[in-house]
C-alpha cells in the first residue's frame, strides 16, 4: 500500500452543475447525512435498551469491536505516518469526543447538550480558513448560526439550567469533533483506502482510548440481558461503522462546511424519537425551530456566492 494521498474536491467547487452531477451529489449528502441521522437514535438506544450508568462503556462497544471486525475483514493496516494521523483522528472524533459527550448529558439538560453541540458546524467553518485555507463563507456561518438557533428552539425547555463543567465538556466535545472533522478533510486518506478501512482505523483507535478510561471508572455493567445485546449491536453497526464510513466518505467528497452541517439532523431526530416514545406534541416554537434547522441543513449545502462567480 503506498501513502499518496486520495483528495476527493469538493464538488460545489470543481465540477459545473450538471444533471447527473446534480443527482450524484445529492446522492452523497442524502447518504452522508444517514450517519448523524442514526447518531440521533443513540439517547433512545441507551435508555430502553442499554443498562443504566455506563454510557463508557456504551461508546466502547460502538467503537473498538465495529472497528477490529472491519480490520479483519478488510486486512489493511495504517502504513507510515498513517500510524499517528489514525491515532489522532480516531482519538479526537471518537475517544475523546464520547466521552465529553457524556459529561455534557450527565451535567446538563439534554437540551443544552444538544444545542452546544449544534454549534460544530459554525468551528468548522472557521477551522476550514485556518487549516485549510478556504475562503470564509458567509452563507455557511450564517446557516450554521440559524441551525443552532433552530435546534435550541426544538430541545431547550424554559428550566434548562447551566452547569460550568457541563457547558466546558459540551464546548471542547464539539471542538475535537470539529477539528478532526477539518483534519479528515485536510489529510484525505490514502490511496487504495477505502472508507470501511478508514472507519475502522479510527474506531479501533478512539476505541483503545476508551478503553483504559471505561476499566477505570466505570467497568462493564452487570447482567448484560437480550434487549442490552441488541442495544449494543445496533450502536456497534448502524451507530458505529457503517455511520462512520458514509460520514467519513462524505466529508472527502463534499465541502467541509456543508457536511458539518448535516450533524444538525443528529439532535433534531433524537427529539423526534423522544417526541414519539412520551407520545408527545410538538409545541408552535417547536415546529419552527424544526423548520429553521432542516432550512439550514439544506441552504448550507448550496453556494450561492461561488455559482455567480462560476457563471461570471
Amino acid at each position: 500500500m503506498t501513502t499518496s494521498i486520495t483528495r476527493h474536491p469538493p464538488r460545489d467547487l470543481r465540477r459545473s452543475a450538471g444533471p447527473g452531477w446534480i443527482g450524484g451529489t445529492v446522492a452523497l449528502i442524502a447518504a452522508t447525512a444517514l450517519a448523524p441521522a442514526s447518531w440521533g437514535t443513540t439517547y433512545s438506544v441507551t435508555t430502553e435498551f442499554l443498562p443504566p450508568d455506563h454510557p463508557l462503556f456504551a461508546a466502547l462497544m460502538r467503537s473498538l469491536p465495529g472497528g477490529l471486525i472491519l480490520i479483519l475483514a478488510t486486512r489493511a493496516l495504517p502504513r507510515g505516518m498513517w500510524w499517528w494521523k489514525a491515532a489522532a483522528l480516531g482519538a479526537l472524533n471518537i475517544g475523546a469526543f464520547l466521552p465529553l459527550l457524556f459529561v455534557a448529558a450527565e451535567r446538563l439538560p439534554g437540551g443544552v447538550a444538544a444545542t452546544l453541540g449544534a454549534i460544530q458546524p459554525i468551528i468548522v467553518a472557521g477551522l476550514a480558513v485556518a487549516v485549510l485555507r478556504e475562503q470564509p463563507s458567509i452563507w455557511r456561518i450564517g446557516w450554521g448560526i440559524a441551525g443552532v438557533v433552530g435546534v435550541g428552539l426544538v430541545v431547550l425547555g424554559p428550566t434548562a439550567a447551566l452547569d460550568g463543567v457541563g457547558i466546558l465538556a459540551g464546548l471542547t466535545g464539539a471542538a475535537c469533533m470539529a477539528l478532526g472533522v477539518t483534519l479528515t478533510k485536510h489529510w484525505g486518506r490514502p490511496a487504495g483506502v477505502g472508507p470501511l478501512t478508514f472507519a475502522g482505523w479510527q474506531l479501533v483507535a478512539g476505541g483503545l482510548v476508551l478503553l483504559p478510561l471505561t476499566a477505570l471508572v466505570e467497568g462493564a455493567p452487570p447482567g448484560i440481558d437480550g434487549s442490552a445485546i441488541i442495544g449494543y449491536l445496533w450502536l456497534g453497526t448502524v451507530g458505529g461503522f457503517i455511520a462512520y464510513a458514509l460520514w467519513f466518505r462524505g466529508i472527502g467528497r463534499l465541502p467541509v462546511t456543508a457536511t458539518a452541517l448535516l450533524g444538525l439532523l443528529s439532535p433534531l431526530v433524537a427529539a423526534l424519537i423522544g417526541s414519539l416514545l412520551l407520545s408527545e406534541t410538538f409545541t408552535a416554537g417547536q415546529i419552527a425551530g424544526f423548520a429553521l434547522a432542516l432550512t439550514a441543513l439544506v441552504a448550507g449545502q448550496l453556494n450561492p456566492t461561488r455559482q455567480r462567480r462560476t457563471r461570471t
